[in-house]
């Protein structure tokens, strides 16, 4: 395998020691949906924390304060902004890890941002050229999540309008593509497509296998899929890897049906872990002619 089969794209330094892209390691972005309180998010972050310190990862924890685009009027959105933010500047506080959370309105970024480090923008709002811009101006790395109805190659206007605002560093997330009602379908050439744009790609390979709605009340998902997609994304290309995991998904207060128990992060991690060596030239022959890592 050439060194040459995935080339670099720029790397974006998201927080000391986390940097997507570049000749790094893969980053993982995980943690659950909706931050559920205090205990949760705390005892999630340490497992999380103590597994990619295990593997030699780069971690970033991941949680959303307010998810507004539940299905439901009634579906559980969070604790809130002020409460949220609190929790996770606890989880920084206790265990060291960067913070992403979701924003979904430009007067929102500023207070996300004094306490993250990286400011996501939700699928469904990847076009909204105030939130981008609002994004762009806290100084932070900005996550767009590809939106299911986006062409890849039109990912390049999102990057443009973060450039324009003078993002400090941008991110753009495949999470799969409408395909009829309540399912999605990921195609791999969006991850060299939107890497062509010159900015690290990340592979969301718990919302890829998310039926949307698929529930009445609720999504759906088919999360027996994401070891595969999530394999097939790295070897593709992808420079970091996002998972929604909970310790036990069928008690989740969002997206349950999709996210990956969180007992089998290490497995996955650690098989993508040397895929995206191999793909990056970093697996060299030995002097027995096998292979050394």
């Amino acid at each position: 395998m050439s060194a040459a089969a995935v080339l670099p794209v720029p790397p974006v330094e998201l927080a000391p020691g986390a940097v997507a892209g570049g000749s790094g390691p893969l980053l993982v972005i995980a943690g659950t949906c909706v931050v559920e309180g205090r205990e949760s998010a705390l005892g999630h972050a340490r497992a999380l924390a103590a597994m990619a310190r295990e593997l030699g990862l780069p971690l970033v924890f991941k949680a959303s304060y307010d998810k507004a685009n539940r299905t439901a009027v009634d579906s559980f959105r969070g604790p809130g902004a002020a409460e949220g933010l609190a929790i996770l500047a606890e989880v920084r506080a206790a265990t060291g890890l960067p913070l992403l959370t979701d924003v979904h309105e430009a007067s929102q970024c500023a207070a996300a941002a004094a306490v993250v480090d990286v400011l996501q923008i939700p699928a469904f709002l990847c076009r909204q050229t105030d939130l981008l811009l609002a994004a762009a101006a806290t100084g932070r790395v900005v996550n767009v999540k590809k939106g299911q109805f986006l062409a890849p190659e039109d990912a390049e206007h999102v990057v443009g309008k973060l450039r324009a605002g003078g993002a400090r560093g941008v991110l753009l997330t495949e999470r799969g593509t409408t395909f009829g009602y309540h399912d999605l379908v990921v195609d791999l050439r969006s991850i060299p497509t939107m890497r062509a744009l010159g900015v690290p790609v990340v592979f969301d390979a718990t919302h890829s296998v998310q039926r949307p709605g698929g529930q009445g009340r609720a999504s759906g998902g088919d999360p027996q899929h994401i070891p595969a997609l999530a394999r097939a994304a790295v070897a593709a290309g992808a420079d970091a890897v996002f998972l929604e995991v909970h310790e036990d998904p069928a008690r989740a207060l969002s997206d349950g049906p999709n996210a990956l128990r969180l007992e089998l992060v290490p497995g996955l991690l650690g098989s993508l872990r040397e895929i995206h060596r191999l793909v990056r030239g970093a697996v060299a022959p030995n002097a027995a002619g096998g292979a050394a890592r």
